[in-house]
């Protein structure tokens, strides 16, 4: 039993493969709640790893029509259930603008901003923000044993820019409460002891930018 309103809209954010989708599925599962995925099979993906020309604002119109897309849809869903839903969303509608910034020349950008705005206008924040952060070197290993072919083709330069980015953002994020956890030495995936851990402290508040610490 809990003593207060648990959040009833929940994201996950950090950078690739530090394990968003598997802790927003378990959550989702836990909770009872809609799961909102990442959009997949981007087609212009594979061209901006490879650096083709045009490809980064390709495929960032891309994602920014497909994530806001979801996100209403989750939205109007969850105004019409019957017997009240949360979500859990793999990411937070922000990230788009984050990878825009450091994909997007300054004409582009404007050009995506145009289209940004009005859009993020219209989304509802979400109650609590889940940042998962790792260092290089284990997000590096993950990569690796993950094998996605398109992921191959990430650098360590720009991997090393992604997880510096999402730490300027983090670190002056005030929109939502703020669970930051750095799951370098922490697996919710194949540890439940820790899994468990999280759910026991997602049962209490979370106020403000607060850390999550394992105990013992």
């Amino acid at each position: 039993m809990t003593l207060f309103d648990p959040p009833s809209y929940i994201a996950i954010e950090g950078p690739i493969r530090v394990g968003k989708s598997t802790l927003a599925e378990m959550l989702a599962v836990k909770m009872g709640a809609r799961h909102v995925i990442e959009p997949e099979d981007n087609p212009f993906l594979d061209g901006f790893y490879r650096q083709e020309p045009g490809m980064a604002l390709a495929a960032q119109m891309w994602f920014l029509e497909a994530r806001h897309a979801q996100l209403r849809e989750a939205q109007d869903q969850a105004k019409s259930d019957i017997v009240r839903r949360g979500v859990v969303s793999d990411y937070i509608f922000e990230k788009d603008k984050l990878f825009a910034c450091l994909n997007l020349g300054d004409d582009e950008l404007k050009l995506y901003n145009r289209y940004y705005e009005p859009m993020r206008a219209g989304l509802p924040i979400p109650d609590l923000v889940i940042y998962l952060k790792a260092t290089p070197d284990v997000l590096r290993t993950r990569l690796k044993r993950k094998g996605i072919p398109v992921e191959r083709a990430v650098s360590e330069e720009y991997l090393e820019t992604v997880i510096e980015a999402y730490e300027h953002f983090f670190s002056r994020y005030t929109a939502s409460d703020l669970l930051v956890i750095d799951t370098s030495e922490i697996d919710f995936v194949n540890n439940n002891r820790d899994l468990q851990a999280l759910f026991r402290r997602l049962d209490t508040p979370v106020k403000g930018t607060q850390h999550f610490l394992m105990v013992g």
